[in-house]
């Protein structure tokens, strides 16, 4: 069961709730009807409401579940100046990545872009440092792409040089 589904589950309850303690008070039938008529609509309004929200990223600043987070893997961003930075972040904790929105900073576009531009060059990815804390402290890159990947060892463990040996000729 997902988090949509436990919530709309959560809030079905909640207004079936309301609903038969509307009917059980004592009014008049045309408040009761009423009551009931608000709380069955209140269902598919607030499921409409709940997956509205799945395909939109989520501000930075809500998260806080995962404030203690040391390190995310920026798999995708876009940069809209002036308006805000979207990333789509992945974690070791998570399987599925997550979409995020900052606000815009210039400073951090400049060093996202950066990022990406050694990234590219590299063929490595990027990482996005404390993705969540609140800092004062701004003169350390949130943004930096990994070092280059090693190159595989030229020869391989326990083997000699290779030597070239003339066919037709004894060792």
């Amino acid at each position: 069961m997902t988090a949509l589904d436990q919530t709309f589950a959560l809030a079905a309850l909640i207004s079936g709730g309301l609903a038969v303690i509307a009917i059980w008070s004592r009014r008049k039938p045309w408040i009761k009807i009423g009551a009931v008529v608000v709380a069955a609509l209140f269902i598919p309004v607030a499921y409409a409401g709940f997956a509205g929200l799945l395909s939109k990223p989520k501000p930075v600043s809500l998260e806080w579940a995962r404030r203690a987070q040391a390190d995310a893997v920026v798999i995708a961003a876009t940069l809209r100046e002036g308006e805000a930075i979207y990333l789509w972040l992945g974690f070791a904790d998570k399987a599925e990545p997550r979409a995020y929105v900052l606000p815009w900073d210039r400073r951090q576009a400049e060093q996202l872009q950066a990022a990406m531009r050694e990234a590219e060059n590299n063929r490595s990815g990027i990482r996005m440092k404390l993705p969540f804390a609140r800092s004062w402290d701004d003169n350390e890159p949130r943004f930096y792409a990994l070092p280059q990947a090693a190159d595989p060892p030229k020869d391989a463990p326990g083997e000699g040089p290779l030597l070239y040996r003339r066919p037709g000729t004894a060792i």
